[in-house]
Formats: structure tokens, sequence, C-alpha cells
């Protein structure tokens, strides 16, 4: 920009710390205008003002749909300063120049919070502001664009370094973060418009987010990284932290795959303890102690730094019990005080608490280089009735609901997944293997090993068939009594029969849980 900035144009839905950019515009003798709500501040905080009615000459109309869609603003705007052709049009229809625009928008997100009306929600799409922004950040070498309040202390710091002016590093800056509001608030949009017509994959899919803050770093200490928040409460997760450090993204990693197990298990108080987004150990029990208590009993080696997920208030024998060893990051519906005071002592754990969290995303998404793959999320639950009893012993009302614990657990362990349990308990996990075998050999070794008074009579999960016979057998000779898996298998039949002859019992739920 060649000349000092004298015309602004200032329209803002959240109108916190705008004294600051007054002060700095009056400084330099910076005409505003404006309109709605914000002339009316603007004129209550004691600084001249033209209304854009006047301005433009033009009374706003349609309910105020139309109020800056001018061709006095916009050419003021959008004209090239350099180019004379620009010039001479612009002289010709007496436009001044807008060299600043100070642009947020309506609050889209707080109303699809805070209404299920449909005309409510659309009367929130502001089309007057993302327009001038997109015009004011394409024409950045003349003009500043300026979309948040968090920017307006650096907006005063160039400006009277520039006496008056701004530098173009400044206003290409600013320029990139108003395409990219301008880009989440049209893909809120789309999203609402989708979720209302229940479209899962629309032709052009985009991933709105707001950033909530730099993480450390990555996965590794190499990698860089930060946590975006993907839904219309653009301020926090639901997620309370009390206590510890701040949380790294393989804490945030192993949160998101804790609270996905804990979904599934809503009825009794029940613990989930994950390592490396996997887990180690989960429970369900008539008490939250003796849940805890059977989850880390499954893997206590595994559980070591591990974060633990509770659906339970946190009380004082519980926070005992969760001291005697080391974990990163414990997450529960509350805390009684005496217990905070407890778990406060290890100075870096994180507690978090979750009461005022809830997950609404339907769509599970990897992103790839140059490419994402989206698909609808395993939200399936064990039906009762669709269970196919396939040997010839049958289980009993009260093994089916231990079944379910069983393959309910299962389908949040990645493949390929064993998970024994014996009473709503974990007592051996296989994950992650590229062979099925493979997965029931380390299941029933982690069982032997820390549980072995509760391998006989236990139930085995598999997450996808057995292609041959000889996982099954491992299982048996374990002492697994009951086995649940989806079925399907070209070699089902051999499977079936290796156990009719152990003579436990098999399920077939028809349903397969790959979790890669």
């Amino acid at each position: 920009m060649t000349q000092k900035i004298k015309n602004a144009l200032i329209s803002v839905s959240d109108k916190t710390n705008l004294n600051i950019i007054l002060k700095v515009l009056k400084k330099f003798n910076i005409q505003i205008i404006s309109s709605g709500g914000t002339y009316k501040i603007i004129k209550k905080l004691g600084y001249n003002c033209t209304e854009v009615s006047k301005y433009t000459g033009f009374q706003e109309m349609l309910d105020g749909r139309v109020k800056t869609l001018h061709p006095k603003i916009h050419a003021g705007i959008l004209h090239d300063r350099s180019k004379i052709k620009h010039k001479k049009e612009m002289n010709k229809n007496n436009f001044p120049s807008i060299d600043l625009i100070i642009v947020n928008f309506y609050p889209f997100h707080k109303a699809v919070m805070s209404s299920n009306n449909s005309n409510s929600i659309i009367e929130n799409i502001d089309i007057g502001g993302p327009t001038m922004v997109r015009s004011a950040a394409k024409n950045f070498k003349n003009v500043t664009i300026i979309t948040s309040k968090d920017d307006y202390q650096k907006f005063t710091k160039d400006i009277n370094e520039n006496n008056g002016k701004t530098s173009l590093k400044f206003r290409e800056i600013m320029s990139s973060k108003a395409f990219g509001l301008t880009a989440y608030y049209d893909s809120m949009i789309a999203n609402w418009f989708n979720q209302k017509l229940k479209i899962q994959f629309p032709e052009r899919k985009t991933i709105f987010g707001k950033k909530l803050q730099n993480l450390r770093y990555g996965e590794n200490p190499h990698q860089k990284s930060s946590l975006y928040i993907n839904n219309y409460n653009d301020q926090d997760l639901g997620l309370k932290q009390l206590n510890g450090k701040e949380l790294s993204y393989n804490n945030y990693n192993d949160i998101f795959a804790g609270l996905e197990v804990l979904s599934t298990l809503k009825k009794e108080p029940a613990t989930v303890i994950i390592k490396h987004a996997n887990p180690c150990g989960v429970a369900k029990s008539k008490s939250g102690l003796e849940s805890f208590i059977s989850a880390y009993e499954c893997d206590p080696l595994s559980a070591f730094g591990g974060i633990i997920a509770c659906n339970f208030k946190i009380n004082k024998k519980i926070a005992q019990k969760i001291n005697e060893n080391f974990f990163e990051v414990i997450l529960a519906k509350s805390f009684d005080n005496v217990a905070l005071k407890i778990l406060k002592k290890r100075k870096n754990l994180r507690i978090i608490d979750i009461s005022k969290f809830n997950t609404k995303n339907l769509i599970a998404i990897k992103i790839f280089d140059n490419s994402f793959l989206a698909q609808t999320k395993d939200n399936f639950t064990l039906d009762k009735k669709k269970l196919k009893f396939v040997t010839k012993i049958k289980p009993t009302k009260k093994e089916i609901s231990q079944i379910e614990f069983a393959f309910n657990v299962c389908k949040q362990v990645k493949s390929n997944a064993i998970v024994l349990t014996n009473n709503f308990s974990t007592i051996g996990i296989g994950a992650g293997q590229p062979s099925r075998l493979d997965s029931c050999k380390i299941a029933t070794q982690k069982a032997k090993q820390f549980r072995p008074s509760k391998i006989k009579n236990s139930i085995a999960a598999s997450d996808a068939f057995f292609p041959f016979a000889d996982g099954i057998k491992i299982l048996i000779n374990s002492g697994v009594k009951i086995i649940v898996q989806p079925g399907g298998s070209l070699r089902d039949q051999e499977v079936i029969d290796a156990a009719d002859k152990a003579k436990i019992k098999m399920i077939f739920t028809g349903i397969r849980h790959f979790n890669h």
C-alpha cells in the first residue's frame, strides 16, 4: 500500500475489544463507515462514524439482508490503485477508496447450537460480511482485511510502525486468514445442510475445524501438531482439565480411543485403560472401584503410563488406588474434593472432567497426501436377537450379556483383534497383528501371565472370522468355553466342528469389526 489508510468499514458481530481498533483509527484520522449494531456501539463509545446507508445513499432492505451489497462499497474495496482505468472509473462515479475492512460474521454456529428452527438458522447465514471479506482479501495489495479480534493488537502494531499504512506482509497474512475464515464458514453451512438432508457423502466434502491449541509436538518430537475442533461449539471439546501439564498429541489420541470404548459401556460403572490407542483393560462392575481394579489387573504391565477413562465419579478410595501406580491421564464424569486432592499429589497427572463431553460425529476420516477416505463410524452394537448359535451347546441368557460385552470391546481393539473376558472384564487382549493366529497367542499369553485363574470358562471375541481352526484350538486349549465371532469363512464348518468336538459354545454375529 503506497497511501495511508483513509477510510475503514467496520461490521462485526463479535464487538469485543473494538475500542482497541477505534483508538488507533482516530490517531491516524481514518474515517469510519459502519451499520446496524456496530454503528451504534461506535457512536456510544464516542467515535465519529458514517452509517452505511448514508454513505451509499441506499437504505438497507429485506430485513437487513441487503446493506453493504452496493457498488460504492465493493468498488471502493476492489479497485486496483495502480491502474489508471480503475482510477478514472472511481472518479467518474465519485467513489472513495475503502482501505481497511474489519468484519466478522453472523454467529451461524451459535444459531445451530441454540435452535432447531431452520428459518432462524438460515437468517444467521451471513452474506454481506463474507462478500466484503473476499473482496478485501483478493485485493490485499491495496486493502487490509481484519477478521478476528485476536489480530487487533497486531494491526495496531503494524500501522504504528508504518505511520498510518500497513505492510504488504501483514496484509498477505490477514488475507490468508480471511480466506480460511470464509472457507470454514461455508463448510459449516454446507455441513449443516448435509446433516439436515441426511447426505453422508456429498459430491464435494469439506472438513471444517477451528484451531483450539498448538501442541508441543506430534506423535514424535520431530513432528509438529495442533488440535482442531470440528463442531459448532467452537470453544472447547467438553473436556475440562483440572490438573497436570498440557496434553500432548499422543494424550489426545489415547483420550479419543478411551472415550470411544467408554461410549459402548453406558449402564454399569465401567473403566477403560488405554495404551497407544489400544485398550489394555476394560471392565464394568457394580462399583467404580471394582471396575477399575478389574480393568487394571487385565494387563498391569501395559497399563503403566496409560490413560484411564471412567463413566463414574471418582471418590477417595478409587483415587487412592489409582495413585498406587503411574498413569498419564485420568478421565471421569466428575471428582469429589477429597479425590481431587489425592490425585493432585501427582503434579503432572492430567485430570480431565468429561461430564460435558458429547460426540456427534458420524463420519470417520483418514487423510493421505492428496486424498482422504471417509466412512460412517462403526456405531454398531450387538443385537442379541440376531445372534446365531452354531454349536450343539447353546449359551445361557446370562452368558449372552457377557458375550455382548466381549464383542463390543473387541470392535475397539486394533485388528486383527482377539479379546478374552470373564465376568464383564477383559483378561487378555491380542491386538493389531497381521495374523489372527498371533492375536490368539498374545491374548492367551496375557491372560496366563496376569489373570490365570480367570481363563477357565472365559469368553473369546474375534473382530473377524477364523479362516482356519488353528486359532480357536489355541483358545480352546487355554480354557475358553465360549467364542463369539462374525462367521463367514469358507471353513466355518471346520471351525464349528472343532468347537463341537471340544464341547464349547460358538456364536456368529454376522458383523465384522475391523479397526485398522
